[in-house]
């Protein structure tokens, strides 16, 4: 597996503020590298005839896909998290370890996507990430997201703000929306790759819709937590994640500005429990109006 870009490396031990800016470094310099390696490899699984044999599998549906890159992703991720931060618990996606329940409260857990939005790397839409997130006591201290195609990076540390730093070295330091009004907020949303759950998602959509300005679907929810730091959307909502999929970018979010309301960073997807990120002018409105349509409610994985 290439090397794309130059190691990680270790700093000495720091101060609990540099703590965090240095796990922020770290989570920087873990999924740049690996968004690296996933935008070179995809022209060469993903070529004019197709996909390499053997280079696309399925999970719990067979509308969810796991692919070859996802796999070197995190192996690369892993690799590198052992040689910088040796005996840190990692929980990755596709390779699954370490539990964020109990143990050392004062412990850093690692917690990483590979590829979060493979559907649309699988098809070549540009909308899939890198997210590699610092869990302490299961709260997200530091954490990045690599927007793969775009060559963006989303970044954030425990009370030390977000920022995005583009391919040409541009930082942007992130807020939310102004937004005032949930009539006006655009929303965006994810949908489930198991029926019951997909269906249930459907019919609350068809009650959200006619509340407020429009709704997207992305496909990546790493980067929809991004997109409502950065302003591109007001708010995302979504049934279902796993902590991979959110650590990172509702950190990201928070630092922006946002106001969110999470699981425990240990529940499973499987229970179907909510996420929200809303800017914080239109954040109690919309809370309201999933109340009042019953979208707070958990949608299991029947």
């Amino acid at each position: 597996m290439p090397e794309t870009t130059a190691p990680v490396t270790a700093r000495p031990t720091a101060t609990p503020s540099e703590d965090v800016a240095e796990l922020r470094r770290i989570a920087v310099q873990l999924a740049e590298t690996a968004a690296a390696h996933v935008r070179s490899r995809r022209p060469e699984v993903f070529g004019p005839e197709g996909a390499r044999d053997g280079a696309v599998h399925t999970k719990g549906h067979p509308t969810d896909p796991v692919t070859i890159v996802d796999t070197e992703s995190e192996d690369l991720i892993r690799r590198l998290l052992a040689e910088v931060r040796p005996g840190d618990p990692i929980l990755g996606e596709e390779g699954g370890g370490g539990s964020l329940a109990g143990g050392d409260r004062d412990a850093v857990h690692w917690v990483v996507d590979p590829i979060d939005g493979t559907v649309n790397f699988l098809y070549g839409i540009p909308g899939y990430a890198i997210s590699v997130a610092a869990v302490r006591d299961g709260q997200p201290i530091a954490g990045a997201v690599v927007d793969v195609a775009r060559a963006a990076t989303y970044s954030a540390a425990l009370r030390m703000g977000a920022t995005k730093v583009t391919g040409d070295g541009t930082v942007e330091h992130l807020r939310c929306t102004p937004v005032r009004s949930a009539s006006m907020a655009l929303v965006a949303t994810g949908f489930a790759y198991g029926k019951h759950r997909r269906a249930r998602q459907a019919e609350l959509v068809a009650q959200i819709l006619p509340e407020i300005r429009d709704i997207r679907r992305l496909g990546a929810a790493a980067l929809d937590l991004c997109f409502v730091a950065e302003g591109r959307i007001d708010a995302y909502y979504e049934h279902g994640l796993n902590a991979w999929d959110w650590a990172a970018g509702a950190l990201i979010a928070a630092e922006a500005g946002a106001q969110l309301r999470l699981p425990a960073a240990i529940s499973p997807g499987v229970a179907g429990e909510l996420v929200v990120a809303a800017a914080p002018g239109v954040a109690n409105e919309l809370i309201e109006l999933l109340e009042r349509v019953g979208a707070t409610d958990a949608i299991p994985d029947a």
